[in-house]
């Protein structure tokens, strides 16, 4: 009989993930960023419009995950 690839007995906890939160505001150069807080994602939009929906999207609509930035905002590589 072959054996399972994965053991559903084990009592392993899966690793803790922070939620995804964005920013949400102007780069220097006047375009609209949505910025992951962590690091890990964002991107260059049109509009404000578009770069909030991204943020939500990206987060589930969970409130309070998306903010809008007071200062300038950079993407870093």
């Amino acid at each position: 009989m072959p054996r399972p690839l994965i053991d559903a007995t084990a009592n392993v906890a899966a690793p803790a993930r922070l939620p995804l939160a964005f920013l949400v505001g102007r780069s220097a150069e006047g375009h609209w960023l949505a910025v992951e807080t962590h690091g890990l994602g964002g991107g260059i939009f049109r509009s404000r419009r578009d770069a909030l929906h991204y943020a939500a999207a990206e987060t589930g609509r969970r409130p309070d995950a998306v903010r809008l930035a007071d200062t300038t905002l950079a993407l870093v590589p």
